[in-house]
C-alpha cells in the first residue's frame, strides 16, 4: 500500500444556523451547516418547509399554471387511450372497410 495518500482528519466542530454545535471527524477544519437534527422538521415534529433552493415555490407556481390551463396536460385521457388499444389486425380491417 502506498504511504501518505490519505488526507489528514481533524476533530471538526460543526455549527448550525440555529446555534447548535457538535463535533465530528472530517478533513475540513470547521463546518457550518444550514440545518441539523435539532432544527430539522423530521426530528422536531414541526410542520414547516425546509427549502433553500426555492423548489417548493417553483412547484407551487407550476401547479398554479396547470390549474389555470384547465388541467390540460400532454398525457392522453383514459377514453383516448381506449381508442389506441385496438390491435393491428383491427386497425387493418377498419382501413379495408373505409377503402
Amino acid at each position: 500500500m502506498k504511504a501518505n495518500i490519505h488526507p489528514t482528519t481533524h476533530n471538526t466542530p460543526v455549527t448550525c444556523v440555529c446555534g447548535n454545535s457538535f463535533t465530528t471527524i472530517s478533513t475540513e477544519e470547521t463546518l457550518h451547516v444550514d440545518i441539523c437534527a435539532q432544527c430539522h422538521p423530521f426530528f422536531t415534529g414541526d410542520m414547516r418547509f425546509v427549502d433553500r433552493q426555492g423548489r417548493v415555490d417553483r412547484f407551487r407556481k407550476q401547479m398554479e399554471r396547470a390549474q389555470k390551463a384547465g388541467g390540460k396536460s400532454g398525457k392522453k385521457s383514459k377514453t383516448d387511450q381506449a381508442d389506441d388499444s385496438k390491435s393491428y389486425k383491427e386497425l387493418l380491417e377498419e382501413q379495408k372497410q373505409t377503402a
